[in-house]
Protein backbone atom coordinates (compact mmCIF):
# COMPACT_ATOMS: atom_id res chain seq x y z
CA UNK A 1 0.00 0.00 0.00
CA UNK A 2 2.91 2.68 0.92
CA UNK A 3 4.42 2.20 -2.86
CA UNK A 4 0.87 3.03 -4.64
CA UNK A 5 0.78 6.16 -1.87
CA UNK A 6 4.17 7.19 -2.79
CA UNK A 7 3.40 6.93 -6.69
CA UNK A 8 0.10 8.91 -6.23
CA UNK A 9 2.01 11.77 -3.95
CA UNK A 10 3.05 14.17 -6.71
CA UNK A 11 -1.24 14.14 -7.86
CA UNK A 12 -2.30 14.41 -4.19
CA UNK A 13 0.31 17.74 -4.17
CA UNK A 14 -0.62 18.74 -7.02
CA UNK A 15 -4.81 18.64 -5.95
CA UNK A 16 -3.53 20.40 -2.57
CA UNK A 17 -2.07 23.02 -4.43
CA UNK A 18 -4.98 23.40 -6.73
CA UNK A 19 -7.64 23.51 -4.12
CA UNK A 20 -5.52 25.92 -2.19
CA UNK A 21 -4.74 28.29 -4.98
CA UNK A 22 -8.48 28.27 -5.69
CA UNK A 23 -9.58 29.11 -2.23
CA UNK A 24 -7.12 32.16 -2.03
CA UNK A 25 -7.90 33.15 -5.61
CA UNK A 26 -11.80 33.21 -4.60
CA UNK A 27 -10.76 35.73 -1.77
CA UNK A 28 -9.19 38.23 -3.55
CA UNK A 29 -11.99 37.91 -6.45
CA UNK A 30 -14.42 38.50 -3.44
CA UNK A 31 -12.86 41.25 -2.43
CA UNK A 32 -12.17 42.95 -5.42
CA UNK A 33 -15.29 42.41 -7.48
CA UNK A 34 -17.25 41.99 -4.60
CA UNK A 35 -18.57 38.98 -5.72
CA UNK A 36 -19.41 35.46 -3.56
CA UNK A 37 -21.07 38.02 -0.86
CA UNK A 38 -18.48 40.14 0.48
CA UNK A 39 -18.09 44.10 -0.32
CA UNK A 40 -15.29 45.61 -2.43
CA UNK A 41 -12.30 47.44 -1.37
CA UNK A 42 -11.22 50.94 -2.56
CA UNK A 43 -8.52 50.69 -5.22
CA UNK A 44 -5.10 51.57 -3.73
CA UNK A 45 -6.51 50.88 0.40
CA UNK A 46 -3.61 49.76 2.10
CA UNK A 47 -3.74 46.62 2.91
CA UNK A 48 -6.37 45.85 2.07
CA UNK A 49 -6.68 46.29 -1.89
CA UNK A 50 -3.06 45.41 -2.43
CA UNK A 51 -3.86 41.56 0.36
CA UNK A 52 -6.62 41.19 -2.44
CA UNK A 53 -4.56 41.15 -5.51
CA UNK A 54 -1.66 39.14 -4.04
CA UNK A 55 -4.57 36.44 -3.58
CA UNK A 56 -6.25 37.05 -6.33
CA UNK A 57 -2.53 36.66 -8.41
CA UNK A 58 -0.68 34.28 -6.45
CA UNK A 59 -3.94 32.14 -5.72
CA UNK A 60 -4.44 31.66 -9.61
CA UNK A 61 -0.90 31.17 -10.29
CA UNK A 62 -0.60 28.47 -7.48
CA UNK A 63 -3.61 27.24 -9.12
CA UNK A 64 -2.28 27.32 -12.46
CA UNK A 65 1.19 25.93 -10.80
CA UNK A 66 3.02 28.42 -12.76
CA UNK A 67 5.80 29.72 -10.90
CA UNK A 68 4.53 28.38 -8.44
CA UNK A 69 6.79 28.90 -5.26
CA UNK A 70 7.59 32.29 -6.00
CA UNK A 71 3.70 32.78 -5.65
CA UNK A 72 3.28 31.03 -2.72
CA UNK A 73 6.04 32.46 -0.63
CA UNK A 74 5.01 36.08 -1.52
CA UNK A 75 1.37 34.38 -0.39
CA UNK A 76 2.62 33.01 2.74
CA UNK A 77 4.21 36.58 3.06
CA UNK A 78 0.78 38.01 2.84
CA UNK A 79 -0.75 36.13 5.21
CA UNK A 80 1.91 36.12 8.27
CA UNK A 81 1.45 39.50 7.64
CA UNK A 82 -1.82 39.34 8.08
CA UNK A 83 -2.41 37.18 10.91
CA UNK A 84 0.57 39.22 12.68
CA UNK A 85 -0.90 42.83 12.12
CA UNK A 86 -4.24 42.17 11.72
CA UNK A 87 -5.66 38.91 13.88
CA UNK A 88 -3.01 38.60 16.63
CA UNK A 89 -3.57 42.03 18.10
CA UNK A 90 -6.84 40.73 19.39
CA UNK A 91 -5.48 37.65 21.13
CA UNK A 92 -2.80 35.34 21.08
CA UNK A 93 -4.48 32.40 19.50
CA UNK A 94 -6.37 31.69 16.03
CA UNK A 95 -9.38 30.80 17.45
CA UNK A 96 -9.27 33.59 19.73
CA UNK A 97 -8.35 35.85 16.86
CA UNK A 98 -10.50 35.23 14.20
CA UNK A 99 -7.06 34.46 12.12
CA UNK A 100 -7.30 30.62 11.28
CA UNK A 101 -7.79 31.21 7.45
CA UNK A 102 -4.63 33.32 7.91
CA UNK A 103 -2.51 30.88 9.77
CA UNK A 104 -3.77 27.77 7.24
CA UNK A 105 -2.96 29.63 4.35
CA UNK A 106 0.86 30.51 5.59
CA UNK A 107 1.47 27.24 6.42
CA UNK A 108 -0.37 26.00 3.40
CA UNK A 109 1.44 28.16 0.80
CA UNK A 110 5.09 27.49 3.04
CA UNK A 111 4.83 24.09 2.50
CA UNK A 112 4.25 24.27 -1.24
CA UNK A 113 7.13 26.30 -1.42
CA UNK A 114 9.32 23.01 0.05
CA UNK A 115 6.90 20.48 -1.59
CA UNK A 116 7.20 22.17 -5.10
CA UNK A 117 4.08 22.15 -7.57
CA UNK A 118 3.56 18.35 -7.67
CA UNK A 119 1.51 17.24 -10.91
CA UNK A 120 -0.77 18.59 -13.48
CA UNK A 121 1.26 22.22 -13.22
CA UNK A 122 2.58 24.32 -15.67
CA UNK A 123 5.91 24.53 -14.25
CA UNK A 124 6.43 20.69 -14.47
CA UNK A 125 4.54 20.83 -18.49
CA UNK A 126 7.47 24.17 -19.18
CA UNK A 127 10.38 22.80 -17.32
CA UNK A 128 10.27 19.40 -18.90
CA UNK A 129 9.99 20.75 -22.34
CA UNK A 130 13.36 20.88 -24.69
CA UNK A 131 15.30 20.30 -21.20
CA UNK A 132 16.99 16.61 -22.75
CA UNK A 133 20.33 17.14 -23.49
CA UNK A 134 21.26 16.07 -26.90
CA UNK A 135 23.09 13.30 -27.21
CA UNK A 136 27.15 13.52 -27.63
CA UNK A 137 28.55 11.63 -30.65
CA UNK A 138 31.84 12.62 -29.62
CA UNK A 139 32.53 10.84 -26.80
CA UNK A 140 32.92 7.10 -26.34
CA UNK A 141 30.25 5.09 -24.77
CA UNK A 142 31.33 2.60 -22.47
CA UNK A 143 30.44 -0.93 -23.47
CA UNK A 144 30.08 -3.79 -20.96
CA UNK A 145 32.29 -6.98 -21.04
Amino acid sequence: MSTRLNHAQPYALGLFRMVIGLLFACHGAATLFGVLGKDTVEAGTWPGWYAAVIQLVGGSLVLLGLGTRIAAFVASGSMAYAYFNVHQPDGLFPLQNGGEASAIFCWAFLLIVFVGPGALSLDRLIGTRGTREPERRDQPTAVAA
